[in-house]
């Protein structure tokens, strides 16, 4: 029986009559008198010419959505482009959430985001924290009890691989969490970073499960943090609720020209070979920081990161950055104590990061 999704939707947002725009009304075609725009730009650069910067870009362009929806192997009509995985956690937050009323459920720790966006709309922050002596694995049988147990959820935000953990979701627990949520909340997986493993992603699953949806973006393994390019895949029925509140114009030209570029074909090819110097990389990583002592705990994940627990996680965040080299310090967060993100970066990068490490350890 498939679910319906508006009966889990705030019903104000189910009502609203959605903002149409001039791009979303009406073809981009003809003499075009309907949007208040300029007729020629004023930058004369080719780039301005050829982009068409004095126009309102299409609000889903057809061609980035066909080529991305050939990348993830879904059908169009269960996609959505936004401005990077960030915006869709907002736009399903704002859509699925009342503010005062309903709750979120995060697996602590995990990515900020989930949080944040709960919190600026005045959801509940319901957590089910993450096993740190089994490897930061969740607990399902607890998660699930919580899902039965309270009626107010909406959205349950879940990632594979995890930030900063780097832990997986299997297929059976996500079955699992999706049989509680049937009916009365969403299960989002968040997969920023399933291209640096094997694992598959559960996008397929979503014909199956319209509870279901899916994060991706073009910004981790494919090179284009900077692009600010996301998509959610979900059923047809969540995609047009999120579009009712998405901004009219949510890529710019600019961003729309990037992404195209991004997953080319030559694209590809360069992508595939980052992903394999990445694991190469993270492996000589990983036994360096094996032979260091003074790190007590490495948890070498599934993404392009690796997370360690040493006893003073800000004072190696210090010394690291007094040698030019930003990593991430995790202390502050419950059951992260002395924990730091290292990612992995090129071969000289990291070469210059275990020369710091090296001399950090010297002097202990």
């Amino acid at each position: 029986m498939k679910m319906d999704i508006n009966r889990i939707a705030r019903p104000d947002i189910v009502a609203m009559k959605p903002y149409q725009s001039a791009r979303s009304s009406a073809a981009a075609d003809g003499i075009l008198l309907n949007a208040n725009e300029a007729p020629y730009p004023h930058v004369t650069d080719p780039e301005w010419q050829r982009l068409a910067l004095n126009r309102y870009p299409q609000p889903q362009p057809a061609l980035l959505k066909s080529r991305l929806a050939e990348l993830y192997a879904v059908s169009e009509d269960k996609l959505l482009m936004t401005r990077g995985s960030d915006e869709g956690i907002d736009l399903l937050t704002r859509v699925f959430c009342r503010p005062g009323q309903d709750a979120i459920v995060e697996c602590s720790p995990c990515f900020g985001m989930y949080r944040i966006a709960a919190t600026i709309q005045g959801a509940r922050v319901i957590d089910v924290p993450r096993q740190a002596a089994r490897g930061f694995q969740i607990d399902f049988a607890k998660l699930q009890a919580v899902i039965n147990e309270q009626q107010d959820i909406r959205l349950i935000f879940l990632t594979s691989p995890n930030n900063p953990t780097g832990d997986l979701i299997n297929r059976k627990q996500l079955e699992a969490v999706l049989e509680a949520a049937e009916g009365r909340a969403l299960v989002v997986l968040d997969e920023a970073y399933i291209e640096f493993c094997d694992a598959r992603s559960a996008s397929e699953m979503v014909e199956q499960w319209p509870q279901l949806v899916v994060l991706r973006t073009l910004s981790k393994a494919w090179a284009s943090a900077g692009v600010r390019c996301g998509v959610v895949i979900a059923d047809p029925s969540v995609i047009g609720l999120l579009q009712r509140v998405i901004a009219p114009y949510p890529l710019a030209a600019t961003v729309i020209d990037a992404s195209l570029k991004a997953i080319s074909p030559q694209s590809k090819e360069r992508q595939q070979l980052f992903v394999k110097a990445v694991r190469q990389g993270k492996a000589d990583l990983y036994q360096f920081l094996l032979n260091c002592d003074w790190v007590n705990e490495i948890w070498e994940g599934e993404a392009n990161f690796i997370l360690v627990r040493v006893a003073d996680g800000g004072e190696l965040v210090s010394w690291c950055a007094a040698h030019g080299i930003r990593i991430r310090d995790f202390s502050s967060q419950a059951q992260l104590e002395g924990c730091v993100r290292l990612t992995i970066g090129s071969t000289g990068e990291l070469s210059a990061l275990k020369s710091a490490l090296q001399t950090y350890g010297e002097r202990l």
